[in-house]
């Protein structure tokens, strides 16, 4: 960290993989950590290099600047705010709380509001990118809240991404919401246009290399696809991860009132996707639904590096 600048004690609660990598960097960048989460061995990497343990929440918030969570979904989030141990049961002025999880946007402005209440400052901060971009850093956050809160954690947040304003607090999940239901769908539409282009006579890996930088670019394009053809699927996305999502995205919609044909359709591939492969199954596994229903497989030679070995620049 340049000289001069503050160094802020900064809490994580929630380790898992994109928790942990932009923990990581915050730590990298020589911050002071906290951390928490429901498997303690997933914080024992952060305590060798100096984290502090906390025991709950509360105990984090009390021990930091600016905690960001980073958990499953609405019915955990909740808990680590309104829980018996959370941050409602502590001292909340004067602290920053970024959440990251993908929940409610309804959920978020009341927990947000009420945490508000008690002189803390709410900021959420959903992420979207890859397991691959958290460890370098370079995700993109959708950030809600007061100029005032993102003004005082905006330092560390450069740390984890790129931040991309959004207005009040709750409006960073709707942005997360709308770009997941848009990425799901490209999902889905995907391994139908792989599949009905092998079986139209134009090999994977051909249709990759036509496909790209054309209309039918996207991140999916881009990045998900290696996955589909080193027949992985990317387990570090797991469907039961979609699903939650899906539901959400649903409960908004059905909330806004708006048609999703598309939505609903996608949502029932995904729901197909777990229930032929199980719930740990990668992400991607929505595609090989319409491959083996075709009785054919998608599968490419060559080193198709699974995102989440990348190095961080540090480590090379």
């Amino acid at each position: 960290m340049p000289s001069g600048e503050t160094i802020l004690k900064i809490g994580f609660i929630g380790l898992g993989n994109m928790g942990s990598a932009a923990a990581r960097n915050v730590q990298r960048a020589g911050h002071s950590l906290v951390v928490f989460d429901i498997n303690p061995d997933a914080a024992k990497k952060f305590m060798d290099e100096g984290a502090q343990w906390a025991a709950t929440p509360a105990a984090v918030l009390d021990a930091v600047d600016i905690v960001f969570t980073m958990v499953f979904g609405p019915k955990e989030i909740e808990q680590v705010v309104r829980g018996p141990h959370g941050f409602l049961s502590t001292q909340c002025r004067g602290k920053a709380w970024i959440d990251m999880t993908t929940s409610s946007p309804k959920l978020m402005r009341e927990l947000g509001a009420e945490f508000e209440a008690t002189g803390g400052m709410p900021v959420d901060s959903p992420v979207t990118g890859s397991i691959d971009s958290a460890i370098r850093g370079d995700m993109i956050l959708f950030v809600g809240g007061t100029d005032a809160a993102i003004h005082f954690v905006e330092p560390v947040l450069k740390l984890v991404g790129e931040i991309r304003r959004v207005g009040a607090y709750g409006n960073g999940y709707v942005a997360k919401l709308v770009n997941n239901q848009l990425w799901l769908i490209h999902a889905a539409a995907i391994g139908e246009a792989m599949v009905t282009a092998k079986l139209a006579g134009i090999e994977p890996a051909v249709w990759w290399s036509a496909m790209k930088g054309g209309a039918a670019e996207s991140f999916v394009m881009q990045h998900d696809v290696p996955s589909i053809f080193a027949g992985h699927y990317d387990p570090s996305f797991r469907l039961e991860l979609c699903l939650k999502d899906l539901g959400l995205i649903d409960e908004l919609v059905q909330q806004m009132g708006t048609r999703n044909e598309l939505t609903r359709a996608t949502h029932q591939r995904f729901e197909l996707a777990q229930a032929r492969y199980g719930k740990a199954a990668g992400e991607m596994t929505v595609c090989k639904v319409l491959e083996d229903d075709a009785e054919i497989n998608l599968r490419v030679a060559g080193d198709w590096t699974p995102p989440w070995e990348v190095k961080h620049p540090s480590e090379h």
